[in-house]
């Protein structure tokens, strides 16, 4: 019981350790789309690697500690929900990367601030950053009610999504001129609100590991 013990807390050290990476690649993707900052774009992208190398490490430490040691119980809910927050966390990712190649691929591209606060653009930045720091304290810390304040937060940002559509559709008619623009500020928030479902997935999964519930496809005001 003292080794598996000792692999959990490594495997948590790991994940946390990829957690605090994932959320500086969301902090430097989020300031270089609002401020236009290609240098920090050009971080984001660079340090995409290390995300990846992560989860398959995570990956292969779960599996290893499922095969050698056959976990059961409050162990095994840890390892299996670990490794699908170590999946949510490489996607999450994947999307900062992509919103910082938006910002290094269209250097024409030049967003207003009142287009980014009609659009509620950076009010999702701020929301998702948010929850991505209140998942990760919610697992560090073992608690399933901070987890779940996370839900709400992610029905806002669908909010923000749905309301920001008629917003831009309506810019675009007054500048037809700026149609790339348009897409391109429809793929960003479109990316911003999957962080956001990434980190209600992973809200889930600490649940799931904490209180043994599952809360996918589930009524969350329940």
């Amino acid at each position: 019981m003292v080794y598996i013990q000792q692999e959990l807390e490594r495997l948590k050290s790991e994940t946390l350790a990829m957690w605090d990476l994932v959320n500086s690649q969301l902090n430097k993707a989020g300031e270089a789309l609002l401020s236009f900052d290609k240098e920090m774009a050009r971080e984001v992208l660079c340090r995409e690697k290390r995300v990846n190398a992560y989860e398959l490490k995570i990956d292969s430490d779960c599996e290893d500690i499922i095969g050698l040691y056959q976990p059961v119980a409050l162990d095994l809910r840890f390892t299996l929900s670990t490794m699908k927050i170590g999946t949510n966390l490489e996607r999450i990712g994947d999307f900062c990367e992509g919103i910082a190649r938006y910002v290094l691929d269209y250097p024409e591209m030049s967003i207003e601030a009142d287009i980014l606060d009609r659009t509620g653009i950076k009010e999702m930045v701020a929301i998702v950053k948010d929850m991505l720091h209140r998942t990760r304290d919610a697992y560090e810390q073992e608690s399933s009610a901070l987890a779940t304040t996370v839900f709400a937060m992610d029905t806002r940002v669908d909010e923000l999504n749905h309301r920001a559509m008629p917003i831009i559709a309506e810019h675009l008619q007054t500048l037809p001129e700026r149609a790339i623009e348009c897409l391109n500020l429809i793929s960003i928030i479109r990316r911003l609100e999957r962080i956001g479902d990434h980190c209600n997935n992973i809200a889930e999964d600490v649940v799931f590991y904490i209180d043994a519930k599952v809360l996918k496809h589930a009524d969350k005001g329940e």
